[in-house]
């Protein structure tokens, strides 16, 4: 029976049968079916397009003996008294021996000196030579009993229950790779997923940080015009007082503590020297947000305008207008040279540009 019969009675698949034949150049039985298994699930290509790889039908070499799954081909073999072509030098010359002999005992089998195994046939012996690497051999009187019909299918049905449970094993180690990969890729999902989280999460202290700094510095400006309306409202109070000192005849209160007004005049300056820097916030007269801004207190009026005219388009810093609303006083081109301090804008101020 050939190779390709074996394989059917196996209950392979046709087209597979043929395919691993031709991909292994007919070199044997195991190739073909070591072939199948490793291309189970691998669609059968058009035949014309397959080469033979003669790398399947190589032999093994060395002393190392044969597995269970070469045992079970050589006892396959047997069953249907498969005839093997390729063939090692001491099994073939222990058959001619065999030929040879006419003394002795009949030789019933052969048996490897190497390992001990008996074979029923040069064949078989042949096999084990190619398959172990085993080249010493010599004749047996040992008779090896052929298998009942019996035990070929039940030798046949443990063939085909390995080849079964090695597909199995197969499947089962794809399964486990398949989940270790999937674990890594989830574990770098949530890798990256965590990133952006912590990304994100600096992006919103960040804000509030800013918001925080924006409230504050709108809170010191407020607080800044409400002092400077007070100013204003004792300023306003006083020249009130000497204009009516002045309807009713009497001398004003600078004349009347004349020692009094140098000191009232030099407060201002000695008190904008606390103020080395000076807080504006400037106003447009068209609306919209205001501009803040600190400046240092010896810094000219020019510097504001400059400031303004690159916030916005909207104002040349050649012909920007400033006033103040409390106490309502407008500034004019030639105080553009003077400090801020001079213009008694220190600490503080709100500026309207037009």
């Amino acid at each position: 029976m050939s190779d390709k019969e074996v394989l059917l009675s196996m209950g392979f698949d046709p087209a597979r049968v043929e395919w691993a034949l031709k991909a292994t150049g007919n070199r044997g039985l195991q190739p073909a079916m070591d072939f199948i298994l490793e291309n189970e699930g691998k669609p059968v290509p058009d035949l014309s397009s397959v080469s033979s790889s003669g790398s399947a039908a190589a032999p093994s070499g060395g002393d190392e003996p044969m597995d269970e799954d070469d045992e079970d081909l050589e006892a396959l073999k047997a069953v249907y008294g498969k005839k093997i072509a390729a063939g090692g030098a001491g099994a073939a010359q222990a058959g001619s021996s065999a030929g040879g002999s006419g003394e002795g005992a009949e030789a019933k089998s052969i048996k490897c000196s190497v390992c001990g195994k008996t074979f029923k046939n040069v064949d078989l012996a042949n096999y084990h030579a190619e398959k172990s690497g085993h080249d010493q051999f010599e004749e047996s009187t040992e008779e090896i009993r052929p298998l009942t019909e019996e035990e070929k299918k039940q030798k046949l049905a443990e063939l085909k229950e390995k080849l079964a449970a090695k597909r199995a094993a197969k499947a089962k180690e794809e399964a486990k790779e398949s989940l270790a990969n999937e674990a890594i890729r989830r574990k770098a999902n949530k890798d990256v997923n965590q990133i952006r989280e912590e990304l994100k999460q600096k992006e919103l202290l960040k804000e509030a940080e800013k918001k925080r700094k924006e409230k504050l510095e709108d809170a010191k400006a407020r607080a800044a015009v409400k002092a400077q309306i007070e100013a204003d409202k004792r300023e306003r109070a006083a020249k009130a007082a000497r204009e009516k000192a002045l309807r009713e005849g009497k001398a004003p209160p600078e004349q009347a503590a004349p020692a009094a007004k140098p000191a009232a005049v030099a407060a201002p300056p000695t008190s904008s020297k606390d103020y080395p820097e000076t807080r504006l916030q400037i106003r447009l007269a068209s609306g919209g947000q205001p501009y803040i801004t600190t400046l240092p207190s010896d810094a000219p009026l020019r510097e504001v305008a400059e400031f303004l005219a690159a916030q916005t388009l909207a104002v040349n810093a050649d012909t920007v207008k400033f006033s103040l609303t409390f106490p309502r006083k407008t500034f004019a081109p030639e105080d553009f040279s003077k400090s801020l301090r001079e213009l008694g804008l220190t600490p503080s101020a709100v500026l309207i540009a037009s």
